[in-house]
């Protein structure tokens, strides 16, 4: 069995990527601005993490010196309540009506085209009170369910992760779940039956440059047919040197 290398990093072992990295030199070489007044603007940023509990990331999050803020998922904190419900209707039913409603209120604000501090008061004001009564609801269950059954452990899992399940609420620019990354992997595990060999390895760098490729297209809201029959018709006689305009992101700016 093999598994795939990690990326290569600008500076090893460490979080900072390309544009990060990018950033600080040019805002100091370029606009002239020293280190230490950037850090006081990327402090004003915060260096967020959004992801289920699992415990990988701990580490991120133990660790003072990364200065990464742990943001819950209440997308995964409703599975483990919806694999509850059959068993225990009630209970369960009463939690996931309640999530429903924090859902409601983010669906509400995109259709008011809400964002950023807007956003941030809208959930004030409809959000943080049923997080207050849901949590109130939880600490009363759970005296009421076995600690190992599926409700317990939903109850358990939310409690625990509380502080990061509810920071959504104090940053208009945070979402209440990460369900937008999950749908982006969601495509290789339907294909994954499909992909079982490529034949050789090269083969397996191809299928994951081409999956990046159609997952870039999706970003940016094109189509991913149209982009390669016309990256394809010409490729061949595009300068290597400006290869990156014709990355789908760029090709999308040329085409509005």
């Amino acid at each position: 069995m093999k598994t795939a290398g990690k990326p290569s990093q600008p500076i090893e072992k460490s979080t900072a990527g390309a544009s990060l990295l990018t950033q600080v030199i040019v805002a100091k070489y370029a606009d002239h601005l020293p280190l230490h007044r950037q850090a006081k603007i990327f402090n004003r940023f915060g260096g967020h993490l959004q992801a289920d509990a699992y415990v990988v990331y701990d580490s991120f999050f133990t660790d003072p010196g990364r200065g990464i803020v742990e943001v819950g998922c209440w997308a995964h904190a409703r599975r483990h309540f919806h694999n509850a419900l059959e068993k225990d209707q009630t209970r369960m039913g009463g939690v996931l009506a309640m999530i429903a409603h924090l859902y409601a209120v983010e669906q509400l604000a995109r259709q008011n085209g809400l964002s950023g501090d807007a956003l941030r008061v809208a959930r004030e004001q409809d959000a943080s009170p049923m997080l207050e009564r849901m949590h109130e609801y939880l600490l009363t269950i759970r005296e009421q369910v076995l600690p190992k059954s599926e409700a317990g452990q939903a109850i358990a899992y939310t409690l625990k992760n509380w502080v990061a399940l509810t920071r959504y609420c104090s940053d208009g620019d945070l979402p209440i779940d990460n369900n937008g990354t999950e749908r982006s992997l969601r495509s290789f595990a339907v294909g994954r039956n499909n992909w079982t060999f490529f034949g050789s390895d090269n083969g397996g760098k191809t299928a994951a440059v081409l999956c990046s490729f159609v997952s870039s297209c999706e970003l940016v809201s094109i189509d991913p047919f149209a982009w390669f029959k016309d990256i394809l018709s010409r490729i061949a006689e595009h300068p290597i040197q400006h290869l990156e305009e014709l990355l789908p992101h760029r090709w999308a700016q040329a085409a509005a």
